[in-house]
């Protein structure tokens, strides 16, 4: 395999160097699917779903439109595929023994960067895997002389439109606990949540994992910021944990005056449409913060 490299790479354009389009003076060969095998630590999930189902009618009708991009491994004689690991898994499916693709001379940094990108703009993305794609395209890019934190992580988020905060957020939620990942991604705990019990240590976080497989209610926000705020005081214990978890949460009431609502809306709305607009916009706010934190 190509082997990690320190040396500054000179982005003429990142689409020319790291896109998954065919580049002049590269061909296509068809590669049986036993010599291809998956990118190491790859993060995202391959999934016989509906989606899958889709893909597999499209290979059987049309073929495989998209080459995969794989580089070869000089050792096993066999290839490791970049991008395309569910077109292969859809041919497997129809039946095929072999799959279109390109042969590409990258480094393992290089390689990262296609793979994350390659993927990174998928709708069902879920939490864990933008996560470890992140840190994997943080560290490919810190090994290539990228300098300065968030200069770096603005360059990671780029692709999929997140910026720097929001990427470190994300790689922050891969020092969590499978089972507490494994929640974020089911969205029992939101993003938010995750981010603060990731700075618990790991016995910290076993704390907290037995309190919420006991009780039916998340962590709230302050529930976390609490735990994180102890833990870094060095306060925590098992004890504590279950104090705060247990502890209900203050609700909180507001009234708004219909008067002022009004004044946002043309004065032929009536109450039904007016409240079809709020509870949209407030389902938009809350999906943002449930993504941003």
């Amino acid at each position: 395999m190509g082997s990690r490299s320190a040396d500054k790479i000179v982005f003429t354009s990142y689409d020319d160097l790291f896109g998954e389009e065919q580049k002049a003076g590269e061909s296509v060969v068809s590669l049986p699917l036993s010599r291809l095998h998956s990118f190491k630590d790859h993060p995202f999930h391959v999934i016989d779903d509906e989606k899958m189902q889709e893909t597999v009618k499209s290979v059987r009708q049309y073929g495989v439109l998209v080459p995969a991009i794989v580089r070869e491994d000089k050792v096993q004689g066999n290839y490791e595929i970049i991008a395309g690991h569910r077109r292969k898994r859809a041919c497997e499916l129809v039946g095929h023994t072999e799959m279109p693709a390109i042969v590409r001379n990258v480094t393992d940094d290089e390689a990262v960067i296609i793979m994350v990108d390659s993927n990174i703009q998928r709708e069902d993305i879920l939490p864990s895997e933008k996560a470890w794609a992140y840190r994997m395209k943080m560290e490919a890019l810190s090994h290539q002389g990228v300098k300065g934190e968030d200069y770096t992580a603005d360059l990671v988020g780029e692709t999929a439109g997140d910026c720097a905060r929001t990427v470190q957020r994300y790689i922050r939620l891969t020092y969590l606990k499978t089972e507490l990942l494994d929640y974020a991604d089911q969205g029992r705990i939101i993003l938010a949540v995750a981010e603060k019990l990731s700075f618990l240590n790991e016995e910290e976080q076993g704390w907290v994992l037995q309190v919420i497989s006991q009780n039916i209610t998340a962590p709230s926000k302050s529930q976390a910021e609490e735990l994180k705020e102890e833990s870094r005081k060095g306060d925590l214990t098992e004890k504590r944990v279950a104090d705060i978890l247990n502890r209900e949460v203050k609700k909180v009431s507001i009234t708004i005056s219909s008067k002022k609502i009004k004044d946002y809306f043309p004065q032929d709305y009536t109450k039904k449409q007016i409240e079809a607009v709020i509870f949209e916009l407030l389902d938009s706010w809350k999906e943002k913060m449930n993504q941003a934190g």
